[in-house]
């Protein structure tokens, strides 16, 4: 279990120039980007302890960051295509 936050800067550090790109140029990708911050957030205050989930709802946010992650990566490299 990781205390640290993850952000997408950290998640994919060298694509931090992409990332801040899309943010600006895509309103797809700064939806995404804020949904995986809202669930990245509540996944560390369940695991800080500031907020109580059952398991099963700590993995479900878990299964939508990794969802998220990997939409992330392939914008990423649709970004890098271009």
């Amino acid at each position: 279990m990781s205390h640290v936050s993850h952000d997408l800067h950290a998640e994919f550090p060298a694509d931090s120039e992409i990332l801040h790109d899309l943010k600006i140029s895509d309103g797809h990708f700064r939806t995404v980007s804020e949904r995986y911050h809202e669930i990245n957030k509540e996944i560390h205050r369940i695991e800080s302890e500031v907020e109580a989930a059952s398991d099963e709802r700590s993995e479900d946010l878990k299964k939508q960051r990794l969802l998220i992650l990997d939409e992330v990566a392939a914008m990423i490299s649709k970004a890098k295509a271009n």
